[in-house]
């Protein structure tokens, strides 16, 4: 799609309603329920040169604020935002008839269904919904097209202090392990968190030391299966029968191991040039 820099403003007919139109950037107003927070920069620019490479190749969604010349922003904030970075007068946009509520609830689903939200965006973006318009867990559960008990879990999450969310986005913690740590007193999640983090527990392996926690037993540490050196030999023979092949096929390699109480050291080298090449 071209991108059009335009002079002057033009006021879009009665009738654009659900067509493309172009807009000036600056009558675009962000919406209220946008459930994003974070925009990483790098991914910004890269869209921002991609536009201007190809234009953009889906249209903002819009809808026309009552008793003003500005526009709400349904759908597209990483778009507009990317559009000015490179300074766009205007961009194309899809004119739509929605209420407020209509809005808010069409800003939050198109995150939910790119998979663009964190689950702490998630949980923010339901929270104000049913704050700041009215609605019900049962109606958030009924327009977003989940279950009731999803939109609670998410909501549970909110009670987690906000250092306790930043360490959880810190040591990339998933949902169903920031969920159990509300089972523990407000005290112990600190360290809980840096203990799950920096051990890179998994989430069966959360819930037992939870579960430890919880029954104040002293928590046992995950012990790692390691290889025995037997089973490291089966792909050590491995390497061998691979060299034997090579050398059969004519090409001249070497192959040397070293066993340290620590590591088996194997090294293959393999000659970039056969000798009837270089006589």
């Amino acid at each position: 799609m071209t991108i059009f820099q335009k002079n002057q403003p033009e006021t879009p007919a009665a009738n654009a309603v659900n067509k493309v139109v172009e807009l000036p950037v600056s009558s675009i107003v962000p919406n209220p329920a946008q459930p994003r927070v974070i925009f990483d920069e790098y991914e910004l620019s890269r869209l921002a040169v991609s536009i201007q490479q190809n234009g953009i190749l889906q249209p903002l969604t819009v809808r026309k604020l009552e008793n003003s010349l500005n526009y709400e922003l349904i759908a597209g904030e990483r778009r507009l935002r990317a559009c000015k970075l490179l300074n766009m007068s205007y961009v194309p946009c899809i004119i739509i008839t929605a209420s407020v509520k209509d809005s808010a609830v069409l800003a939050v689903l198109e995150n939910l269904q790119r998979a663009d939200l964190s689950f702490m965006e998630e949980a923010y973006a339901i929270k104000n919904l049913i704050d700041y318009y009215g609605f019900t867990q049962e109606e958030a559960a009924a327009r977003l097209g989940t279950a009731q008990s999803t939109i609670a879990n998410k909501l549970r999450l909110l009670k987690l202090t906000d250092d306790e969310k930043a360490l959880v986005v810190k040591y990339k913690l998933t949902e169903r392990q920031a969920r159990a740590l509300l089972r523990l007193e407000s005290e112990q999640r600190p360290d809980a968190i840096h203990y799950i983090g920096s051990n890179q527990l998994n989430t069966a392996q959360t819930d037992s030391y939870i579960d430890d926690l919880v029954k104040g037993k002293p928590h046992k540490p995950t012990v790692h299966k390691r290889w025995s050196f037997r089973a490291v030999s089966l792909y050590i023979n491995t390497f061998n029968k691979t060299i034997d092949a090579m050398r059969e096929a004519g090409i001249d390699c070497e192959a040397s191991r070293n066993r340290t109480d620590e590591f088996v050291e194997y090294v293959v080298k393999i000659p970039l040039r056969t000798k009837e090449n270089e006589s």
